[in-house]
């Protein structure tokens, strides 16, 4: 008897699951074996999904706050009911090692609850205006209100938290949302509509569409859509931007970040095993996974050898076991191109001091220094598990070097010194500074984002939910204050 073959994935359509006008396959990134299938949507699906959240947008901004917090915290419920069951799902389709995976997961339950608690409390202000003479018994009443349906845009590096982290926002504010997820790893979105479909929510609250990257444009230039959300590459990113210039365009984008070890740092043990962990998890996939690393010379003939020894005892391989800290990368197009930028510094003079090599989609994690500005293992964002060293003289100095980049979204700053973490915080040309830690520090209910390359707006539920919304002032007279 023939073997039934299952069918594909269904994608989200308003809500309800649909099998597609296509399939494609989705690939295991450390061994290429195929994991499962999913439905792609045909236009006229993609038509009905964006015009649902179009229908729905009046109804759903009306919703009362705890009719939407209760829908969230279900989706942050059942998101921990079924957490290794969606750490599988991530690390079959990402590749991440699954204590990573796992940690990802607790994450998403947490956005989906802080979401929750949010819808709660998003309410707006009172101002009052007698504090002019023309404003005598008037009083300003400023609440947020939607812009409208949101398209979120994915990465594959974080499948579930960086989608968790559009939608949960989205829908507790009202706004009906239509996500993207990236097109190496849908699974992890699809399986959250799941999950989302038994949460409550209107008709049209929400759709996942599959469909690949070169077929997007559609959505990013509907006026039905008037928030895009995106989180991925700056090209991209920006491409996209330009795509929609009457569109409110939150975006998440690359980075090459920094961490410097000042010379006053007291544990150069701790930093090294921070800085090695996190140059390295996710295989280096991750915005804010150090890649520069600034070391004052007081301390680098100590700290070197340490950051050398800590790398080369990272566990790498097959990213199910869960002793495995670092596993493949997406794809061999980008483990090749990790491995050639690695080479090209070290012909240009860089030092290796560990790594460096390849096999299939797994990079060697790897420690060089002195890379020169010029090679783009320094310059540009190499989304890889590679530390490039550079020893400095002073803070001065390593500020200046941690600035010198077209990127700007996080550093981290290892110091005792209060003086020096107050400057670091008003110099470093970047959205987030951490003091005592690597830049690999995020909290998911705080502030995230960055400056000049690395994007506009800001991620973290409550600056989502403002970055989504608009205000909305109305003025009450003859109200004696």
């Amino acid at each position: 008897m023939d073997a039934i073959t299952p069918q594909p994935r269904p994608c989200w359509i308003a809500g309800h699951p649909e099998q597609g006008a296509q399939a494609t396959a989705v690939y295991h990134p450390f061994d290429g074996t195929e994991v499962a299938s999913v439905a792609v949507p045909g236009p006229d699906q993609v038509e009905r999904a964006v015009a649902a959240a179009a229908a729905v947008a009046g109804e759903f901004r009306r919703t009362p706050a705890h009719v939407r917090a209760e829908a969230l915290l279900r989706v942050s419920r059942a998101l921990a009911e079924r957490a290794e069951e969606i750490a599988e799902t991530i690390t079959a389709e990402n590749g991440k090692p699954l204590k990573w995976a796992n940690v990802e997961v607790t994450r998403a339950v947490n956005t989906f609850r802080f979401a929750g608690e949010e819808a709660r409390r998003f309410t707006g202000d009172l101002q009052r205006l007698d504090t002019d003479t023309g404003g005598e018994g008037r009083l300003a009443v400023v609440r947020r209100v939607p812009r409208g349906p949101v398209l979120a845009v994915a990465p594959f590096n974080f499948p579930l938290n960086l989608v968790a982290h559009k939608v949960a926002p989205a829908l507790a504010v009202g706004a009906p949302v239509v996500v993207k997820p990236a097109s190496a790893t849908p699974l992890s979105a699809l399986l959250l509509g799941e999950l989302l479909a038994e949460a409550g929510l209107p008709e049209g609250a929400f759709s996942v569409l599959p469909v690949r990257g070169s077929d997007m444009g559609s959505l990013v230039t509907d006026e039905r859509l008037p928030v895009i959300s995106f989180t991925g590459s700056t090209a991209v990113g920006w491409s996209l931007a330009d795509s929609a210039p009457r569109k409110h365009v939150v975006m998440e984008l690359g980075s090459n970040s920094a961490a410097i070890v000042c010379a006053d740092w007291p544990d150069l043990d701790l930093a090294a095993a921070r800085i090695a962990t996190f140059g390295n998890y996710q295989a280096g996939q991750s915005c804010i996974a150090v890649q520069r690393v600034l070391v004052h010379r007081d301390v680098a003939d100590e700290f070197v050898p340490r950051l050398v020894a800590a790398v080369r005892a990272l566990r790498t391989g097959d990213p199910h076991d869960p002793e495995v800290e670092v596993g493949p990368l997406i794809d061999e197009d980008n483990a090749r191109r990790v491995e050639e930028w690695v080479a090209e510094a070290v012909a240009a003079g860089a030092t290796l001091h560990v790594g460096g090599g390849r096999s299939g989609t797994s990079v060697e994690p790897t420690v060089v220094q002195d890379v020169p500005a010029s090679a783009r293992l320094w310059h540009q964002e190499v989304f890889g598990p590679v530390l490039a060293v550079s020893v400095v003289d002073s803070v001065d100095e390593a500020f200046e070097q941690a600035n010198a980049t077209e990127y700007g979204l996080q550093a981290g700053v290892f110091t005792r010194d209060v003086a020096v973490a107050f400057r670091a915080a008003a110099e470093l040309e970047v959205g987030g500074v951490i003091i005592g830690d690597v830049p690999s520090y995020r909290a998911d209910q705080m502030p995230y984002g960055g400056v000049k390359g690395s994007g506009t707006g800001r991620e973290g539920v409550r600056s989502a939910m403002e970055d989504f919304t608009e205000q909305r002032t109305m003025v009450l007279t003859g109200i004696a204050l």
